[in-house]
């Protein structure tokens, strides 16, 4: 048994090994494919997972294949390790948005410059909904994947909703009546300079 707590990434990583060995690579490529849009994971983080939980004796590596790639399995450890996780209180959810912390401080934008951002990330979102919504039309769809398409549609949606919602409110006139936060910004643009001058770049 591992002795400290498996965390969300190395329980993701003991999951998907329950389908049969995969190497690092298809950890990541699946990874990547099935929890990527609400998990995020980077290849070094699942290197670094592996290699713990092998020290940890959850998982085995095989024979090295093309590439130099090894498999790895679960072993008897490893699953009741995952046992023990996939029971436990998953705990509260912690929103990281990067765009919303930026429309928190919207007033310090120009206008056009946060129409911009709001427009381009629209189209992102609009394009997932499409994913989201083609995948969720496959047949023989697993339920449990599906149960998280369905969330995925959904608040695609929201968001979207949220875009039409919001837009036309905060690049319109400044709420406050005033010339839409061009101080703000000269100020913010100098503040910037200031800090770029005092450390040399």
């Amino acid at each position: 048994m591992t002795a400290r707590p498996l965390n969300a990434t190395a329980a993701s990583l003991l999951g998907f090994l329950h389908e049969g060995p995969k190497t690092g690579w298809d950890l990541v490529a699946t990874a990547q494919d099935r929890i990527g849009k609400f998990w995020s994971l980077t290849t070094s983080q699942v290197y670094r997972e592996l290699a713990a939980m092998e020290t940890a004796g959850l998982i085995v590596a095989g024979e090295k294949g093309p590439r130099d790639r090894k498999p790895y399995s679960l072993t008897d450890a490893g699953r009741r390790a995952f046992a023990d996780w996939i029971v436990r209180e998953p705990g509260p959810e912690n929103i990281r948005y990067p765009l919303l912390l930026t429309v928190a401080f919207g007033g310090h934008l120009p206008p056009e410059r946060l129409a911009e951002m709001l427009a381009t990330h629209r189209v992102a979102h609009e394009q997932r909904l499409a994913e989201y919504e083609e995948l969720a039309a496959l047949d023989g769809v697993d339920p449990y994947f599906g149960a998280t398409l369905d969330f995925g549609v959904l608040y695609e949606r929201a968001v979207l909703d949220w875009f039409d919602r919001v837009g036309d409110r905060l690049t319109g006139p400044n709420p406050k009546g005033d010339t839409p936060s061009e101080d703000g910004v000269h100020n913010d643009l100098e503040a910037h300079n200031d800090l770029e001058r005092e450390s040399g770049r």
